[in-house]
């Protein structure tokens, strides 16, 4: 409203409007992460190899000059056992011989394992739900 002054004068209030901006923060949804295990059984099949041996004692008997070596047939090692005998005269005899021989196998291993696993599983929930059960 106009207010009339002296000296015929009106003075004319102006008025302005401002925005006030506020804010706030509000809750409008949760996130809930848990973790499922889960087990399940694998059948693993791997082959494995093994080693036997077989020692063999074989009796020679029998007069040699010098001691033998070991030595290799095929697969086979044969280590010589010497004995000294007191006769009229002292000789080398070959008393026995041990025959160890390397047999080489394989097999298939068949064997049940359980295997572990974990999944995440992300939920949703609204700004309504209280807790998270």
């Amino acid at each position: 409203m106009a207010t009339p002054t002296r000296n015929d004068e009106t003075t004319i209030p102006v008025v302005e409007e401002r925005a006030v901006i506020r804010k706030r923060k509000r809750i409008t949804g949760a996130v809930r992460i848990r973790i499922v295990n889960s087990e399940h059984e694998q059948v693993i099949e791997e082959p494995v190899a093994s080693e036997e041996v077989e020692v063999e004692r074989v009796p020679v008997d029998a007069w040699v000059e010098t001691a033998a070596p070991i030595r290799q047939e095929g697969d086979t090692t044969i280590i010589p056992i010497h004995e000294e005998v007191v006769v009229a005269e002292k000789r080398l005899k070959l008393v026995e011989e041990i025959r160890v021989t390397r047999r080489h196998s394989n097999r298939l291993a068949t064997e049940r394992v359980r295997l572990r696993r974990e999944e995440p599983v992300v939920e949703r929930l609204d700004a309504e739900d209280d807790a998270p059960a």
